[in-house]
């Protein structure tokens, strides 16, 4: 798994692109140290094309395409994975993923916390230094939790949650050297497993039978 440091190094310019919180963040990567951000608190589908039309940048130049894969708003990151699609199909180019609470917890350099995200049905996405992406029930959440700003939830907050800076202008800076980037060719939001379908048969509607 590839640092920053070393994209940069290998693939710069890199056009990164962050839907996982409601602030979408779009940042042209230039070199160490040398980067330019857009931030919208638009819709994904706005705020990703409004962020790339501010920097006065053409995507074509990207050496390679960096995204958040989540946990997060799966409609953000799914809608930046289908820009990066569609923007490799007509020039391909490398592209890797991070996870924003893994991003988070290195930025943080706190071992005892935990940072969380909303899985849904009462329970969280939790990410722990030194630890595995994992998701919990509210109940078993236990000890110094922390959440990224502009994370939405449904889930009613865990007591003591304290909210943390989610800004990759100031994150990556912290987090250079770490090796936080997977490549994928097929970039789309993370799952902690494919989806499971239940086997339907059709059947005839017939009136109920007669006395």
């Amino acid at each position: 798994m590839p640092s920053l440091r070393q994209l940069l190094a290998a693939h710069a310019p890199l056009l990164l692109i962050d839907a996982a919180s409601a602030r979408v963040q779009v940042g042209w990567l230039t070199g160490e140290g040398a980067a330019r951000w857009e931030n919208s608190d638009a819709t994904a589908g706005i705020g990703i094309f409004r962020g790339v039309e501010s920097l006065g940048i053409n995507v074509r130049d990207a050496g390679a395409f960096l995204f958040c894969e989540g946990p997060g708003s799966v409609l953000g990151i799914r809608t930046s994975a289908m820009a990066l699609r569609t923007w490799c199909v007509i020039a391909p180019r490398p592209v890797f993923a991070y996870g924003s609470l893994a991003l988070t917890a290195h930025a943080l350099g706190r071992g005892d916390t935990t940072v969380i995200a909303d899985a849904r049905r009462d329970s969280w996405h939790c990410f722990q230094l030194g630890g595995v992406l994992r998701r919990v029930p509210t109940a078993e959440l236990a000890g110094e939790l922390a959440l990224p700003e502009n994370f939405r939830h449904w889930s009613p907050l865990p007591a003591g949650v304290a909210r943390v800076p989610y800004s990759l202008a100031e994150m990556l800076r912290r987090v250079a050297d770490v090796e936080l980037f997977h490549a994928t060719d097929a970039p789309d939001a993370f799952l902690h497993e494919e989806p499971s379908y239940a086997t339907w048969t059709p059947k005839i509607h017939r009136a109920p039978a007669g006395p």
